[in-house]
């Protein structure tokens, strides 16, 4: 009897947070759900109509979609590989004894605490800008000629801003596995002759891998929704070469003004998302069970 009492006032009192986080979910989602079926133009207010799901057709339709995907799963692969062997990399080194080792740690993990717009407008005006970035000097230094990062490999450049942001977190996950590992079967493989390179790919990496697949289902589902890098150093541009979805849907919201067409990439790009997340906690599953 205590414990149905005890239960009830547990449920009682965390039902305001509940009731709030679904009011906070629920009624966006489903105002989105709405509009998604309208012709809803800012520039024409008053002229709202019920199309069905043409919005839908017309998103799914669009060579614009098909690049954007494309451009999104690009940039979630190439961050998730530099992430991952960066992160790996570092964890074996910052792992070692050395002098200075926590101050070292902790400039490793400081630029996960700066903000995507800042790191963004760090890199795009002291890093890659054409005429005055620091990689601009260092060109002219060796006698070459300063590239345009953004402008001509925009994908590749907002890939390297999103990883160095992300890398840290790889690291410390990464490093916290790793020293968790035995240290006397490390010895003792030493000791029947193995070198590095086999310690590394038959101890280390198997020890390491539950750790790279938490840190593949955390960095996924984040970075299926970058936008800050993309809206302050490229825009999208040139063309599409830099638009992923999320981007996509805030351009044909808030600069074409069509509500209804994005409201339905919107929910595209939900339902992308969490197929890609199902996916990932499935096989993740499988793996942690192994």
């Amino acid at each position: 009897m205590a414990t149905a009492h005890s239960r009830v006032a547990a449920r009682f009192m965390i039902s305001p947070a509940v009731l709030l986080l679904l009011g906070w979910m629920i009624v966006p989602l489903s105002m989105t759900i709405y509009f998604s079926f309208l012709s809803y133009n800012l520039l024409m207010p008053g002229m709202e109509e019920f199309i069905g799901f043409t919005n839908y057709r017309f998103f799914l339709t669009d060579p614009a979609f098909f690049a954007a995907l494309a451009n999104t799963l690009l940039l979630v692969g190439g961050v998730l590989v530099i992430t991952i062997v960066g992160g790996t990399a570092l964890a074996l080194l910052l792992d070692q004894p050395f002098w200075g080792q926590g101050i070292v740690r902790i400039l490793v993990i400081a630029p996960f605490f700066v903000m995507p717009t800042v790191s963004a407008l760090v890199w795009k005006n002291m890093f890659m800008n054409p005429v005055n970035g620091l990689f601009a000097h260092l060109a002219k230094a060796i006698g070459l000629e300063p590239f345009d990062f953004l402008a001509h490999a925009p994908l590749a450049s907002i890939i390297l801003i999103v990883a160095w942001q992300w890398l840290p977190f790889a690291t410390l996950i990464l490093l916290t596995a790793l020293q968790s590992l035995d240290q006397e079967q490390l010895e003792a493989s030493e000791m029947d002759g193995a070198n590095f390179g086999n310690r590394f790919i038959y101890i280390v990496l198997p020890h390491m891998a539950r750790a790279i697949t938490v840190v593949v289902l955390i960095q996924t589902i984040f970075l299926l929704s970058v936008f800050a890098e993309i809206l302050v150093t490229t825009n999208g541009g040139p063309g599409y070469a830099s638009t992923n979805i999320t981007y996509l849907v805030y351009a044909q919201s808030l600069l074409q003004f069509d509500v209804g067409g994005g409201s339905a990439g919107g929910i595209v790009a939900v339902i992308l998302a969490n197929i890609v997340a199902v996916f990932l906690m499935r096989m993740i599953g499988k793996n942690l069970e192994a």
